[in-house]
Parts: C-alpha cells; structure tokens; sequence
C-alpha cells in the first residue's frame, strides 16, 4: 500500500462542514461528550484552526450535539464573533412542543442553516407525524436537515426524502458504513438506493478513519484500505452531491486532522480538479446555502 502524499491538488477554498465547539467550564456544563471521554474538555474554534489552518482548512460549519435548546445560541453567538464559522447545522428535537418556534427563533439567524437529527427522530414507522411535520417545518423555512445514524437509518432517509421533496437532506458520517475492511451488512445497497432514488440527498464524507475498528489513534493512513467506501459513494453519489466534514474533534480518537484531510484529499484528487473544487467547497456552499467570497 502507498502512502498518502503530502503534496495533494489544492482546492480554492476548503469548508469543513462537521465540527463540535463546547465548553464544560460553562456554569451549566455540558450534556456531550461524558466527563470520563478524553473529548471532555473546552474546544473552541481557535483550537480547530490549530490544526485545520496548516491543512488549508479555514471555514466550517459547525453542528451542535448539545440537545440543550439554548446551547443553539451558544453556538450562534460564537459564530457572530467568529468569520470563520460560516454556518450553524443545530440541535432540535421534533418531539419537543417548542419545535416549530424554536425553527423560526434560529432560522432568523443568517448563520443557521439547519437542524441535526439522530436515527431515532427519523423513524417515519414509529411516529410519521411528528417526523413529516418537522421536516415540512424546515423546508418552509429554507433549512436543511442533518442526518446521524447507522446503515439501518438510510432505508428511513430515503422515505423521508421522497414524502418531503423540498427538503435538503444530508447524510453524516458515510451513512454509518462500518470498518472499509468489514463493511456493514446492507450499506452498498441502501446507499445505492438512497442516492438513485432521493436527489435531494447529499452525502458527508465524515468520519472516515472513525469507522475503523482497532487500537485508538492507528487507523491506518494509507488510501487503498477505504477505497471499498470511497468508492462506492463516488459511484453512487457522484461529484455533486458528496460534501467534505471531519468530524473534528472527535474525529483524533481514531487519527489526527492532518491524516484526515490528506486521506480524503488523496482520493479525489484523483478524480480531477473540478471534482476537488466541489468536495471541498461548491457542494456545501450550494447544500448549505453559504455566501460566495467576494
């Protein structure tokens, strides 16, 4: 296997569409991560520039795992201060009675360009209403919707695309496919489904050394061990609709930044300028609805 180079095609802009700010030190603390994980401790955007700058990763959108409805505007007032944090992905749950208010507190941000839901909130056999009414919520409002959960998750994502076409949906973490090296049971095909039958989905690929299973810290570095992923989502998905995320910081439990970026850069790089240009930045800033650089 060759190792990933270090001299990579760089794209104009680089946007990295999943990172996680929190501060445990606040006077309320924090409900994520738990004070016994090693993410237990302040991490603010100066502290993802650290390790994103010398990659030329300057921008993210930030997506908040707080289920706390205030900690929405946590996020958002950091963003006020902070050019570098060009969207907030939130947190709100379609269950809560406050849903559709606290849709349209947010949205009058210009900074909040959606909402994150876990697999369990997705699931259209268990409680349909209150799922297609949320994301009729988002849609009327411009928002998009973050999707997080296992393989199982993407038979329920492709549903809710089809009954609420309006909405922008994209799916997290490779959709959950598990260890490139044991891919889990149903991920080919339900991605394979889920891109043919819902053009209004777009994939992250996000936590790609995540999905390796061993020692923490040794994913391996070298590009050839992900391609039964890389692959399949490039053949599914296509150019246009794959955004780049690194799930930052959760992402060092398994590699550093840098091995990050490098790996998912040494992939598309392969496939063209133009293809780099869209991973990077174009797909998101279309997803997302990001202003253009002047």
């Amino acid at each position: 296997m060759q190792p990933v180079r270090a001299e990579e095609i760089k794209p104009a802009r680089v946007i990295d569409t999943h990172t996680h700010f929190y501060d445990p030190k606040r006077p309320a603390g924090v409900p994520w991560p738990p004070k016994e994980s090693q993410l237990y401790r302040t991490v603010m955007p100066d502290d993802w520039a650290a390790v994103a700058r010398p990659q030329g990763v300057t921008e993210t959108v930030v997506v908040e795992a707080s289920e706390w409805v205030e900690d929405n505007q946590w996020v958002l007032d950091l963003a006020a201060q902070d050019k570098r944090l060009i969207g907030v992905v939130g947190n709100l749950n379609p269950n809560d009675p406050g849903f559709e208010a606290n849709v349209k507190r947010f949205a009058a941000n210009p900074k909040f360009r959606g909402v994150r839901w876990r697999a369990g909130l997705v699931d259209l056999e268990k409680n349909p209403e209150v799922v297609l009414k949320g994301a009729g919520v988002l849609a009327e409002h411009g928002l998009e919707l973050d999707l997080n959960g296992s393989s199982v998750m993407l038979l329920h994502a492709s549903q809710l695309a089809r009954k609420v076409p309006d909405l922008r949906i994209v799916i997290n973490h490779l959709g959950g496919s598990g260890d490139p090296a044991a891919l889990h049971p149903g991920w080919k095909e339900a991605v394979g489904l889920l891109a043919r039958q819902c053009p209004n989905v777009f994939m992250k690929v996000s936590a790609l050394v995540e999905q390796v299973k061993g020692p923490e810290g040794q994913a391996p570095r070298d590009l050839e061990y992900y391609l039964p992923v890389l692959d399949h989502l490039w053949t599914a998905f296509g150019e246009d609709r794959l955004i780049y995320g690194s799930d930052w910081p959760v992402s060092e439990q398994t590699g550093d930044y840098a091995s990050v970026v490098k790996l998912t850069k040494g992939y598309f790089e392969s496939k063209g300028r133009a293809a780099m240009e869209k991973l990077f930045q174009e797909n998101a800033i279309q997803f997302y609805r990001i202003p253009k650089l002047d």
